[in-house]
């Protein structure tokens, strides 16, 4: 299974704004996406998958949004995984999730129903605030089922939400304290659970499945992850080291277990958190501990699944900011392919197009695609990290730096802009030059690593 989510409240952001962050990983290493925007004229009204060919009616007054596609749609589906609307919400969708058999048995899934294909683009264009998102999925997984376990992720400039699938048609969602972070592996990542409290949702009849099917296993209460998750052996290498990982890297003095099934769904950060930090353990291996992937011991380097991962296909954080203009609030901090061999470069989101290096992704080799590109620098790289160290944290920190540099300009131009149409031709603007650094760092990097390597090769006398 794919995926590891991080989301930030807004309290334990250093920007102020909450963070949606998510790993978009895939089964195999290559899987292109494209980061495109979806005009109301372009969004379908008559939805069909092409998983399972499931069709429905969707509303006629859809927003402008961005989305993270798949190279072929009229082939694989949608499958938009994340993006920002034109009311300023985000959503990241999925992160796959597992459950138990005494769930399924009493809520299987549907093979005919909704899934991670669909949700992106049959939810995001239709909602006004992260709760809204909330319950406009629900509403579709009571009616249509979903053929597999899941958690989505929604914000606004305000708050965070994080729900996840339940069974066949059931579900429950959970707001992420202000001034907390949850990070989620794969599997079912929400605990303690107050049906009446008002900051959480659920399928109406939630509570009477679980009393009608004896299905709490705690004594007082009820912790959602014992009654629904998995408690499986792989678990422990798959699932619990990674959100370990990140509680250790966010909570360094905290005493931690990789092996510790017990883990709470959100916790407070010994410090502001920031964008760097959250690319950083998304991007990472355990570094520093014997499970290290390059770096560990030989009975420690392939015991875990690492976050970073040459699955990787994309890492998006999501970002909604409440102290600037809404027409420029909106940000997707976007990097492609294996994350620890990529750069994050911020884009705009009130925009009616985007730049070509991440736009035109297709299952064609081509360096001038930043997913190539990170491709092509992850293959050299992997064989030898150490070597490339240098110039892979130059990558990382020199595009950030160099995003965070058009951000602060072009927020301080906006006001002066002009009309509405000139300011959303600034941030499009900003956004080429954004992207046009990102390439440009991304080809000295594969220079750098060129030159160091050449030196070093066998074929030598």
């Amino acid at each position: 299974m794919p995926c590891t989510t991080i989301l930030v409240g807004k309290k334990a952001s250093a920007d102020g704004a909450p963070l949606v962050s998510r790993n978009e990983d895939y089964f195999t290493a290559f899987n292109p996406k494209r980061f495109v925007v979806i005009k109301p004229a372009d969004q379908p009204v008559h939805y069909q998958s092409v998983h399972n060919k499931l069709k429905l009616e969707l509303p006629t007054d859809p927003q402008r949004y961005t989305s993270l596609l798949e190279s072929d749609i009229k082939k694989d589906g949608y499958w938009g995984e994340a993006g920002i609307n034109a009311s300023n919400v985000s959503m990241s969708a999925t992160e796959t999730s597992t459950t138990n058999s005494r769930v399924l048995g009493v809520d299987p899934l549907n093979p005919k129903g909704i899934g991670e294909e669909d949700f992106v683009t049959i939810v995001l264009p239709y909602i006004h605030s992260a709760r809204e998102g909330v319950e406009r999925l629900g509403k579709l997984l009571e009616k249509y089922g979903t053929y597999e376990s899941n958690g989505v992720a929604f914000g606004d400039a305000n708050e965070i939400w994080y729900m996840e699938t339940i069974g066949g048609h059931h579900w429950a969602a959970k707001r992420v304290p202000d001034d907390c972070y949850v990070a989620a592996p794969n599997w079912f990542s929400i605990t303690d659970f107050d049906f009446d409290s008002d900051d959480t949702m659920s399928s109406a009849d939630l509570k009477q499945m679980i009393a009608d099917n004896h299905l709490n296993i705690d004594r007082e209460g009820y912790n959602l992850r014992h009654i629904f998750g998995s408690h499986n052996d792989s678990d422990y290498g798959y699932n619990i080291p990674r959100q370990w990982y990140i509680q250790h890297l966010f909570n360094p003095h905290d005493d931690l277990r990789p092996d510790d099934p017990e883990m709470p769904f959100a916790k407070q950060p010994e410090h502001l958190l920031t964008i760097e930090d959250v690319k950083y353990a998304l991007s990472s291996h355990y570094q520093h501990t014997k499970y290290d992937t390059y770096e560990g011991t030989e009975d420690g380097k392939h015991k875990f699944r690492p976050i970073g991962i040459q699955r990787n296909q994309e890492v998006h954080v999501l970002e909604v900011r409440s102290d600037v203009d809404p027409a420029e609030a909106g940000i997707i901090w976007l990097a492609y392919g294996p994350n620890p061999y990529n750069g994050l470069a911020p884009f705009y989101t009130n925009v009616t197009d985007t730049p070509a290096p991440y736009r035109d992704s297709s299952k064609k080799f081509d360096i001038n695609n930043m997913y190539w590109l990170t491709h092509t620098i992850a293959t050299m790289g992997d064989d030898h990290n150490w070597r490339y160290n240098a110039s892979l944290e130059d990558l990382d920190r020199n595009t950030l730096a160099a995003g965070r540099h058009n951000i602060a300009e072009t927020d301080a131009k906006f006001a002066d802009a002009g009309d509405a149409a000139a300011q959303q031709k600034l941030l499009m603007d900003t956004n080429e030059k954004t992207a046009k650094k990102a390439h440009d760092l991304a080809m000295k990097c594969l220079g750098d690593m060129v030159k160091k390597g050449s030196l070093l090769m066998k074929l030598n006398y």
